[in-house]
């Protein structure tokens, strides 16, 4: 087994379900050492003891708030003295038409899908950059083209996609890599968490993820992207289909995505 993360202190966001679990388990196996928060107690106790005797450290946090990010951060570098990596996975999703959605679900995506990113980032950079290690944002599709049902989601990951452009390029004289990772259709809880109209989770998805891509997989692709520290990951063909015929055929795309999320003037996924 390959040992490239390892004694490197990576803190990941979102680390007990889906892609961020995958990721915290992936490096765990590689040596490294990893903290990671997320809100539900009782799980990040089960990965605690699915981990037992790793080198793992857990935070009960939110990252929609300011104070719960800095409290993760600051515990991690009491834990560890510093981090090296830091992976911005904590997310959620809607599924809702915006003529119909509060505007309360918009805001509370922009607040874990964005805000939640810079907290953690602005509170761990002065540790990265003294490491020149490495930042990434765990984006989505959403964040290159525009999905009907999920306008507040695509907002934030346009957002985070902005943002992380541009701290790249303040970063270039740090030796720090910026990144963001665009996982396409992939196995996790993003889709039965997803928020309705109300600002409540659906509960269930009318996805069939037999044939998406594993979490598991999708975090080696991430980890391998970090240590040939890529600029962006795309990942399923799907995925990369989406961002270019999006580029090159734009008006053809709204109408394909149209026909996919769409039926008889319905939203369906």
């Amino acid at each position: 087994m390959e040992r490239t993360f390892n004694n490197k202190v990576v803190a990941v966001t979102g680390g007990t379900d889906g892609i961020g679990k995958a990721l915290v388990e992936a490096l765990l196996a590689q040596g490294a050492k990893v903290a990671t928060c997320a809100r539900n107690q009782e799980k990040l106790y089960q990965l605690q003891t699915e981990n037992a005797g790793a080198s793992l450290f857990t935070v009960v946090a939110d990252v929609s708030s300011e104070n719960d990010c800095r409290h993760f951060i600051e515990s991690t570098l009491q834990a560890f003295g510093e981090i090296d990596i830091l992976i911005n996975n904590a997310g959620i999703s809607m599924r809702a038409l915006f003529a119909d959605a509060d505007m309360a679900v918009i805001k509370k995506l922009m607040d874990v899908n964005f805000y939640g990113a810079l907290y953690c980032t602005k509170f761990a950079l002065p540790s990265i950059i003294k490491q020149k290690g490495t930042i990434v944002g765990v984006s989505s599709i959403a964040g290159y083209r525009g999905l009907p049902g999920r306008t507040g989601y695509s907002a934030s990951k346009f957002a985070l996609q902005g943002w992380l452009e541009s701290l790249r390029t303040e970063m270039l004289d740090h030796g720090v890599h910026v990144m963001w990772v665009c996982p396409g259709f992939t196995t996790s809880n993003i889709r039965q968490a997803a928020l309705n109209e109300k600002a409540e989770s659906h509960g269930e998805t009318s996805m069939n993820e037999s044939k998406m891509m594993p979490a598991a997989e999708c975090a080696t692709h991430i980890l391998t992207a970090i240590t040939e520290r890529k600029r962006t990951l795309v990942l399923t063909f799907t995925g990369i289909r989406t961002v270019w015929m999006n580029k090159l055929f734009p008006n053809l795309t709204d109408k394909l995505v149209h026909r996919f999320f769409f039926k008889k003037g319905k939203l369906i996924q």
